[in-house]
This record gives structure tokens, sequence and C-alpha cells, in this order.
């Protein structure tokens, strides 16, 4: 049986170019929300999430025909000893805007102390006290999940947590397989490797890139990080129903570009008797990647490229995973799929 993974561009779906992590003057960026709007639409994108740090603000009215925001926010946990734990939580409802995991007087400081007043939350409900354990921080994310938003876990390395801590966090849609911001800081956000321990260790859950802006230097600049990191979504639509569904479908890729140049493209994927197809835009690598050692790849010979790859699955693999890398290294990252879904009967 056939599975259509990534649909062709066709009638009835389009690729849909998003930014889920972004940080606007409400909180510590320094463009506003509606510079945020304009500078993503001249760069190509359709869809924005300004996730400002502890402010869960909407900004549907910005939403046009022709460019989607997606209503979010970020939060984060601090230990003792430098590690952090942030996670991103965007609404898969448009019209939800109540902040969750909502405390009155702790952990909202500077610009979105400003904005306290724009904020909802339920007033019925105590004050969440945050503290830097896996129990607490699956205790957020669980409050997320349940209260339908899209749920990322991000750039495992700047928060300097490592294998014994990301293991332990639970129940998350989706993690940062690159981190835009991070890697043009000189950070070592290309997370390939944190995905695929998530995945061995029996997580089931999606791979996004993210730029993570706020914006302090020009966008001329090869430090900002904007414009670098982001999915594409296939979606009928560009409606906040269809893109939200989307997302929880996982029908998206993952990029790593730059602020100038973007990322290869994932034209199709198909799954059918074993046999995983792909197309792709011009590429230098096309890299299958399973929960074994049957990884496979296509190369091109110098100053040729490669388009399209067919790989058959083992017999004893459970996931697999694909990369693509253009001839500057830059990549297009697909989500993990499992066996025993693509096997099962619809």
């Amino acid at each position: 049986m056939k599975k259509v993974l990534l649909p062709e561009k066709g009638e009835n779906v389009n690729y849909y170019r998003a930014n889920l992590h972004c940080h606007s003057t409400i909180s510590d960026g320094s463009k506003t929300p509606e510079q945020l709007k304009a500078d993503y639409k001249a760069h190509g994108y359709s869809i924005l999430s300004i996730t400002d740090h502890e402010a869960f603000i909407t900004h549907n009215d910005m939403t046009d025909d022709n460019f989607l925001m997606l209503n979010g926010y970020e939060l984060g946990v601090d230990s003792d000893d430098g590690r952090v734990c942030h996670i991103c939580l965007v609404s898969l409802d448009k019209d939800n805007d109540t902040q969750v995991c909502y405390h009155r007087s702790e952990y909202i400081g500077g610009n979105p102390a400003k904005h306290r007043s724009e904020i909802h939350f339920d007033e019925t409900k105590p004050d969440f006290v945050r503290e830097y354990t896996p129990e607490c921080i699956n205790e957020m994310i669980k409050t997320g999940v349940e209260n339908n938003f899209f749920v990322t876990y991000n750039h495992p390395v700047w928060s300097l947590e490592s294998y014994p801590d990301y293991m332990q966090f639970e129940g998350m849609h989706a993690m940062e397989i690159m981190n835009y911001a991070s890697i043009v800081a000189g950070w070592d956000d290309d997370n390939g490797h944190c995905y695929e321990d998530m995945l061995r260790g029996g997580k089931r859950l999606f791979c996004i890139g993210a730029d993570d802006n706020h914006n302090r230097v020009p966008d001329t600049n090869p430090k900002c990080g904007s414009y670098g990191g982001y999915i594409m979504i296939a979606a009928p639509s560009l409606t906040y129903e269809d893109v939200a569904k989307a997302l929880k479908n996982g029908d998206f890729y993952a990029a790593y570009g730059d602020y100038v140049r973007n990322a290869p493209e994932i034209y199709s994927l198909e799954y059918e008797d074993g046999v995983v197809r792909i197309k792709t835009s011009d590429a230098r690598l096309i890299s299958y990647m399973p929960d074994n050692r049957a990884n496979k790849c296509v190369n091109a010979p110098v100053g040729e490229a490669v388009n399209e790859a067919e790989f058959k699955v083992h017999e004893k693999t459970n996931w697999f995973r694909i990369v693509v890398t253009d001839d500057l290294g830059y990549k297009a990252y697909t989500n993990a799929y499992f066996i025993d879904e693509l096997e099962a009967e619809d």
C-alpha cells in the first residue's frame, strides 16, 4: 500500500514556509510584531508564530489572505548550574487566548511585565511554580498538550542540556533539530544526534527548524538570526485550521539555510511495499537514516546534483528519517517515520 508522507505540490496542497520560534519587542526582541510580519513576508514566508517569553499574546488581527499568524509563547525553567529548559507552545486553536502554566508574580519581567494586562489566564487556577526537574517540565509539556498547544523542545545545546536531561522529558510534539540563532552565534545546535537519541529512546516526535530570532543586528549581518531555520508545511490552504491540522499530523519537513539562501527542498516522499522514494531540489547528498546500520545514501558526482533516490527498508527497521544536503551544506530534514504506523491499515 502506498503511503504519501510528503505530497507533491498541486491543486489540493501547497507548501508554506513557517518560523515557529520568534521574539518581538513584547519580550526581548528588537522588532515589533508588525515589523516581523513585514520582513518575514518579504523573505518568502507565509506563516509566523511570535513566541515571546512568558507572554501569550495573540496576533490574529495581523493575519491576511497571504500571511498567517500562529499564536504562541515560550516558557523557560532555570537550574542552579546554568542549564535551562525552554519550550514553545503554539496554539492549535486560533480562538484560544489563555496562557497556561502562569504565575501572577514570578518569571515575567522586563518587557513582558509591561504587557501583563494583555495576558489572559485562568484565574481559578493557582500559580504554577516551576522547578528544574523532569516532573515539573513534563507537567508543563502535558499541560500545554492538554490545552491544545503544539509543544516544541528548544535548542538543547544552547540550553546546556545533554542526554541525561532531555531523555527525561516526555510528551512534546517536536524538538528543534536546528536553531538558527544559536548556530550563527557559535553554538552547535544542529541537533540530529539529539533527535536520534530521543527516537532510539522510544520517543515518537517530530523535528522542526526554527530561527529563535531576536533581531539585535541588521538583517544584512551574517549574525542575523532570521530566515535560516524553518519548516515547510504541506496544507490545502493557508487557514489556521488547515495549518494546525498539518502540524499535528506531521505534514511538514524541517529546513536549515541562512539569512539569504534557502535550504534544499523536498518535493515528495512516498513509502510503498518497503521502499522509500524521495524527490528533491538539487542536492549533493540524500541520506537515508534508519534505527539500525542499514544506512544508505545517494551522492552526486563533483559539479553535479541528485534530485531523487529510492531506498529499500531493511526488514528489522523500526523507523527511518531522511536528510537532504545541498552543495553549501544546508539541509532539509524529514520527520522520523515509524514502520508499524506505515504498515497499519487506514
